[in-house]
C-alpha cells in the first residue's frame, strides 16, 4: 500500500468559479462509508449543485478524537470510496489550523467570491447543532441542507436549532432554489434513511481482534460499511 499523500502536496481548494453552486460536507470521515456518498449524491441532485466538497476535519470538537486516523490517511480513504467527478476531497482545515465550521466557512467565502456555498449535514447533526461554536453565525453565512437519517430525522426538526430556525425553513419541493437563497435558509432532504454511522464503525473496528494495523482497520471498516449499505438498499427496495 502506498503511503498517504502529504496534505501540502495536494490542491488546497478544489475547482471553483463565481456562480458555481457547491455543497460543503464536513466530517471526520473515519471511516468514510456509503451513506456519506449517498448524502452527497442526494444533495447534488436535489439542490442542483455543481460540486460537493468533502471537508475532512482534523477532529470534531464535540467528540473524542484520540482514536482518529491521520488526516492524510482519511483523505485517501475518502477518495477511494467516492470515485465521482463532481465530488472533491480536501483537508484544508488542517492546513488553515481550524476545527470550527464557522471559521472554515468564513475562510472559504473570503477566498471564493461569488461561489454559492451550501452546508450539508445529517439530521443527527441538526439535533446537536445548537452546541456548535457560533452556530447562529453559521446559519447566517450559508444556506443549510439537512439530509435524512434513520432515527434522528424523527426529532431533528424539534431540536433547539430546528425550532430557532423554523421560520427560515423552505419546503422540500423548493430545495433546488436553496443555493440562491439569502441565509438563514434551510431545508430537509428526505430519501436516504441510511443506518450507517462512522461512530458505530469505529466502535466495531476497536472490537475487532488483531486490528492494530491502521490500513487493515480501514479496509475492514469499509468492507463492513459497503455490506451494511447493500443490506440497507435491499430493505429500501433499491
Amino acid at each position: 500500500m502506498k503511503p498517504p499523500v502529504p496534505l501540502s502536496s495536494g490542491r488546497l481548494l478544489p475547482p471553483h468559479a463565481p456562480g458555481m453552486r457547491i455543497g460543503l460536507f464536513g466530517g471526520t470521515f473515519d471511516p468514510p462509508h456509503r451513506a456519506h456518498l449517498g448524502a452527497s449524491l442526494l444533495a447534488l441532485r436535489r439542490l442542483k449543485l455543481d460540486r460537493v466538497w468533502w471537508l475532512v476535519t482534523p477532529g470534531n470538537p464535540l467528540k473524542i478524537t484520540s482514536g482518529l486516523g491521520p488526516v492524510a490517511a482519511r483523505i485517501e480513504a475518502a477518495r477511494a470510496i467516492t470515485h465521482h467527478p463532481r465530488i472533491d476531497i480536501t483537508g484544508l482545515e488542517a492546513v488553515i489550523k481550524t476545527r470550527y465550521t464557522y471559521d472554515t466557512i468564513l475562510w472559504l467565502k473570503s477566498r471564493c467570491p461569488g461561489v454559492r456555498f451550501v452546508w450539508i449535514m445529517g439530521a443527527d447533526n441538526l439535533r446537536s447543532f445548537h452546541r456548535w461554536q457560533k452556530w447562529r453565525g453559521i446559519a447566517k453565512l450559508v444556506p443549510i441542507a439537512v439530509v435524512d437519517r434513520l432515527g434522528p430525522s424523527l426529532y431533528a426538526g424539534a431540536s433547539a436549532a430546528g425550532q430557532a430556525l423554523r421560520d427560515a425553513r423552505i419546503p422540500e419541493y423548493a430545495a433546488s432554489a436553496l443555493p440562491g437563497r439569502k441565509p438563514p435558509a434551510w431545508t430537509f432532504l428526505h430519501g436516504l434513511k441510511s443506518p450507517l454511522s462512522s461512530t458505530a464503525l469505529r466502535a466495531l473496528r476497536r472490537r475487532t481482534p488483531g486490528s492494530s494495523s491502521a490500513p487493515a482497520r480501514r479496509k475492514r471498516s469499509n468492507k463492513a460499511a459497503n455490506k451494511t449499505g447493500r443490506k440497507a438498499g435491499k430493505k429500501r427496495g433499491k
